[in-house]
């Protein structure tokens, strides 16, 4: 490992980690990185889960061990914290908007997706409160009767 490696480069090493279940967005803007610290020799990333028992929480920190590993990190401490738990208020603008562009609707703080991603309608309804993975719930638009995905808020 360098002297000259920095937490700001870790970072952006991360962001260039796919979230396993959405890849459209990085596991940093998903918020599911939290912290970077540099200590000596050692480099610690602490993660938290989106909720607990989340299955892609194994593949994360394989890609993170791998990703860190090529960039000459030899001394790694991956920590999972579940406390706080994770909250939607901690993904990037930068990946609610990756989110809309691959169309599946970003989580909003009253509960339900204000417009369809596909045609940009405000004419949704549920369809149900269970999408393919449980982070997300199937919806449809009114007008272009297309279904979607809504990134569910918690």
């Amino acid at each position: 490992m360098s002297d000259a490696l920095t937490v700001e480069q870790v970072w952006n090493w991360l962001e260039e980690i796919p979230d396993p279940e959405i890849p459209v967005i990085s596991i940093v803007d998903l918020g599911v990185v939290r912290d970077v610290v540099i200590k000596d020799d050692q480099v610690k990333v602490v993660i938290t889960p989106t909720y607990s028992g989340c299955p892609a929480m194994r593949e994360i920190a394989s890609n993170i061990t791998s990703q860190l590993t090529r960039h000459g990190i030899k001394n790694l401490d991956l920590e999972t914290r579940i406390a706080p738990a994770w909250t939607t208020d901690w993904m990037s603008a930068e990946g609610k908007a990756k989110l809309e562009g691959y169309g599946i609707a970003a989580p909003q703080a009253a509960g339900s997706p204000k417009r369809c991603p596909q045609c940009q309608s405000t004419s949704v309804e549920k369809v149900s409160q269970f999408g393919s993975t449980p982070c997300k719930a199937l919806w449809r638009c009114v007008d272009c009767l297309e279904p979607f995905e809504y990134f569910k808020c918690i």
